[in-house]
């Protein structure tokens, strides 16, 4: 596992609790967007701190800390993971899992075998333009021309069925005492129209939680050229989806 933040705590990325967050390097996206592109490409070379590190703060700050958040990165890619959890729950902190969806099985297995409490999941795009957003669909596009070979089509094809499963596993399958679950899709202005929003919307029909956060162009870091909704244009698409998705609230917005 590449541990490669920890933000020691933060009252915003666990709802209602006070944690730390922990940050995992290494994703099988590459959204043009992404804010911790470093993370998703090289995350050797972003390791800044160790399990052994991490772990040693959430137990000084055990008064204080109620629960972790594990983002990334995608943080299910590491096999690791629930080993990692288990070594926060026997500190007494509920854990908050941030994912993209991608890996079902391991979603799964950490529900069932109660490790994780509460699970923000993105939703990147409708189905029908998941992987141009997900920014798959460009690489696997110039494997074709130069191999022949639509196998890249079909990968990407497997990523949305399993995202497709771990909506569903949400949604359905999910009832546990104490566990909570969200979506979120982070929209830019360029790769979302209302369309998008309407196939988003029929696909998590009430949903218990949904936030559209706005893309916001990074600081200090180069700017990938997109563009930000107005909270006036995000509040129409709020408006667009109500009726299928009536917890439709914005977030990161003022």
């Amino acid at each position: 596992m590449f541990f490669c933040g920890l933000n020691k705590t933060t009252l915003l990325d666990y709802p209602g609790i006070v944690a730390a967050t922990v940050f995992l390097g290494g994703c099988n996206f590459r959204c043009p967007y992404c804010h911790n592109m470093e993370l998703v490409t090289d995350p050797a070379a972003n390791v800044s701190t160790s399990r052994d590190e991490i772990l040693s703060h959430l137990k000084k700050r055990s008064g204080i800390l109620k629960g972790v958040c594990i983002t990334g990165g995608e943080p299910t890619l590491n096999p690791d993971l629930p080993e990692f959890i288990m070594q926060c729950k026997d500190l007494g902190l509920k854990v908050k899992l941030d994912t993209n969806g991608t890996n079902p099985k391991m979603l799964k297995a950490l529900y069932n075998d109660g490790l994780i409490d509460h699970v923000a999941m993105d939703i990147k795009a409708g189905p029908s333009d998941y992987a141009k957003v997900a920014g798959l669909l460009q690489p696997f596009e110039t494997a074709q021309k130069t191999k022949g070979d639509p196998e890249g089509y079909k990968y990407a094809d497997k990523i949305l069925e399993n995202v497709r499963e771990s909506v569903r596993f949400l949604m359905n399958d999910t009832d546990r005492e104490g566990f909570d679950y969200e979506f979120r899709t982070t929209v830019v202005k360029e790769l979302f129209n209302k369309e998008t929003f309407n196939e988003i919307a029929d696909w998590i029909k009430n949903a218990p939680h949904y936030y559209i956060q706005p893309y916001k162009k990074p600081e200090g870091l180069k700017d990938p050229g997109f563009s930000e909704y107005t909270k006036e244009e995000l509040l129409e698409l709020i408006d667009l989806i109500k009726d299928r998705v009536p917890s439709a609230k914005l977030r990161g917005i003022d």
